[in-house]
């Protein structure tokens, strides 16, 4: 069974040089990986995407090393759905409603 302390979250935060045109392009790529292993962006340079167990959270960190480019930083957080929802918003100065862990269907 699924439960508020076995599925996980991670946020993918990183700093990563944008200067020169191949970094850009690094950027762009990493970026682009994320998307395509399932992460959606919340800011730039955040990305978070839900996890069925800690098991599928190490499976990502190193599907995440494997795509990291040459130069930046790059931290990877984990918690669990129930510290997701103690996540406070804002946008402006207007607090926002709490986050919905997504519906089931909509993980797959």
């Amino acid at each position: 069974m699924l439960t508020g302390y076995r599925l996980m979250w991670m946020v993918v935060t990183f700093d990563l040089p944008v200067v020169l045109k191949a970094e850009r392009k690094a950027a762009t790529e990493f970026r682009n990986a994320l998307l395509d292993m399932g992460f959606e962006m919340s800011q730039f340079s955040v990305y978070m995407r839900m996890c069925t167990s800690p098991a599928q959270v190490d499976t990502y960190c190193k599907h995440v090393e494997s795509a990291l480019p040459a130069g930046g930083k790059v931290n990877i957080l984990q918690f669990t759905d129930k510290q997701y929802e103690r996540i406070i918003s804002y946008h402006g100065q207007a607090k926002q409603p709490a986050n919905k862990t997504p519906d089931q269907f909509d993980l797959f």
